[in-house]
Formats: structure tokens, C-alpha cells, sequence
């Protein structure tokens, strides 16, 4: 029971760490303009937690199949694109709270709206690449 419990874990933390992202992308986006900036500063919190949730299972994961899994390069792809992800989510979350008030007006600027796209782009790209491990 020990392995699918750590991949079920695994799996809640990237519930946890993309659902989070997703809320604040969406909000960017536009798709939620009545949802205040303010109300979102929570979800960074569970984003984080998420993340630790994911690093510790994500290394007994590796521990458990490393020889295969180090010599997978979708295994350094998915990495690259997490890394990618959790440095655009750092910048949304800089960008959010720098200004809030802009925020609250139906105007966000171009470059906040482009970085939330990338983010949620990242973020599929990171599953699909951890979802191919298992057959590549």
C-alpha cells in the first residue's frame, strides 16, 4: 500500500498546487472579475503547501524507480516545466499584490494576462509529462 498511497498523495498535492494556480490565472484572465485580489492571498499559502507535498513524493516516487527514471527525458522535461510553472506563479503573485487596486478595475495589463496563460500552459504540460513517464 505504500507506493499508491505516496502516488495518491502526490496526486492531491498537484490538486492542490494547480487548482491554486488556476484560481489566480482565471482571475487574470477575466473569467472571475468580480472575485477580489485580496481574497486570493490564501490560496498562495495552499499553493506553497501543496508544492511541499509534491517535492517530498516526488522524491520517494523517483526513489523507488531512479534507474528508470533518470535515464527518461520526459522526466527532465516534466522538471523543467514545473520549475518554468513555479517561477511564472512567483511573478503572478508579485504582479497581484504589488497593485491590487489595478486588479480591482475590469483593465488587466497585457503582460499579467500573457503570464497567466503561460502559467496554466506550464501547468498542462507538467501533468501531460508526468503522465507520459508512466508509458515512455
Amino acid at each position: 500500500w505504500a507506493y499508491p498511497t505516496i502516488l495518491t498523495l502526490h496526486t492531491v498535492g498537484l490538486g492542490i498546487v494547480v487548482g491554486a494556480n488556476a484560481v489566480g490565472d482565471f482571475r487574470l484572465l477575466g473569467f472571475v472579475p468580480r472575485l477580489p485580489v485580496p481574497s486570493l492571498t490564501p490560496l498562495f499559502g495552499f499553493m506553497w503547501f501543496g508544492l511541499v507535498v509534491n517535492v517530498v513524493t516526488g522524491v520517494v516516487l523517483f526513489i523507488a524507480e531512479a534507474t528508470t527514471r533518470a535515464t527518461q527525458p520526459v522526466f527532465y522535461i516534466k522538471l523543467t516545466l514545473i520549475g518554468l510553472a513555479l517561477v511564472s506563479t512567483k511573478l503572478i503573485q508579485t504582479a497581484m499584490f504589488r497593485d491590487p487596486a489595478l486588479f480591482e478595475s475590469s483593465i488587466i495589463p497585457q503582460r499579467d494576462k500573457r503570464l497567466a496563460a503561460m502559467s496554466l500552459l506550464l501547468w498542462i504540460g507538467a501533468i501531460t509529462a508526468g503522465r507520459l513517464m508512466a508509458y515512455l
